[in-house]
């Protein structure tokens, strides 16, 4: 069966994820001219936990035994949510995670997202059945449009789900883009593309062309 543009999206996602993911596991990442790497890892990993609360679960929430799912999905959120607050304690000085050693930290970051990655391909799969092709990609555009406004920071002892959890998002994105100005903290702006707009993501989730300019802006980028 063909997947999805919710599935496809998702791999997508989630091999991003990763890749942004690699260099932050290095044993330099925490010197400060490389502490952006870490940074931008965090940051989207937070705010595609917190988008796909946002717009995917209310969705999971319908399916046969939903309520199952999205606790199972919450519990892994918040583990995950407290890592990543762990890892960002590592790298700046924070005293209460000083103790704690990187490794260990990686060891359990890399558990939480590949049990991540296995729950949300399994709920895109479920959804992709369930729903028809239009209102998939409408899914799809609206979980990544929702990702661009994310907290930037995770918040694992805030709400996650319902209009509690969309309110906390709202209000921490506003807190995180305070506090990472104050910190001069380096988060990706540019990272998620909108995939109505003429973007790398939207051309490989509807098998269109990619221009040549893309291409260039791509390898200009790179340099």
């Amino acid at each position: 069966m063909t997947p999805s543009t919710l599935e496809l999206a998702l791999t997508y996602e989630h091999d991003r994820i990763r890749e942004l993911a690699a260099p932050a596991h290095q044993p330099d990442a925490a010197k400060p001219d490389r502490r952006h790497q870490t940074d931008w890892f965090y940051a989207i990993a937070a705010q595609h936990l917190a988008a796909a609360e946002d717009i995917l679960l209310p969705h999971v929430r319908k399916l046969p035994d939903g309520e199952n799912l999205v606790a199972i999905y919450v519990g892994n959120a918040r583990e995950l949510e407290r890592s990543l607050r762990f890892l960002k304690g590592r790298q700046y000085g924070d005293s209460r995670a000083q103790h704690l050693r990187p490794a260990d930290v990686w060891e359990v970051i890399d558990r939480l997202l590949l049990e991540h990655e296995q729950l949300e391909t399994e709920y895109g799969r479920m959804l992709g059945e369930r729903l028809d092709s239009e209102d998939v990609t409408t899914l799809t555009e609206k979980l990544l449009t929702a990702e661009e406004v994310a907290p930037t920071r995770a918040h694992p002892f805030s709400p996650h789900t319902g209009l509690p959890g969309r309110l906390a998002h709202r209000w921490w994105r506003v807190a995180d883009t305070a506090w990472d100005s104050a910190e001069g903290r380096v988060v990706p702006t540019k990272y998620h593309v909108h995939p109505k707009r003429d973007s790398t993501l939207s051309h490989y989730l509807y098998g269109t062309p990619l221009p040549e300019a893309n291409l260039e802006e791509r390898e200009n980028q790179a340099e």
